[in-house]
């Protein structure tokens, strides 16, 4: 084997094995950005589920608020009733 036979063999050899990295970058590259794209899937349906359940907790607070608001109310009413009949 001549010198520029050994040289071309091992530019090949080189060459083969830049083509078995890059194959192997663009496998990755692939799968990175399915992830990516699955990752951000997940993010904008949290972001969604975050939004509902704010929105959900604000509704509760209302909620809880009324209802103290009206057992407030009761226990006046009862509070007045019971001391109209402790005069009597």
């Amino acid at each position: 084997m001549t010198d520029w036979e050994a040289n071309l063999q091992k530019l090949e050899e080189k060459l083969l094995r830049v083509v078995v990295l890059f194959e192997q970058a663009q496998t990755e590259k692939r799968q990175l950005r399915a992830e990516l794209e699955k990752l951000r899937a997940e993010t904008k349906d949290r972001g969604r589920r975050c939004e509902t359940l704010e929105r959900e907790s604000q509704t509760l607070r209302r909620e809880r608020e009324e209802v103290r608001s009206r057992i407030e109310k009761l226990l006046q009413q009862i509070d007045r009733l019971t001391k109209g009949d402790s005069s009597a």
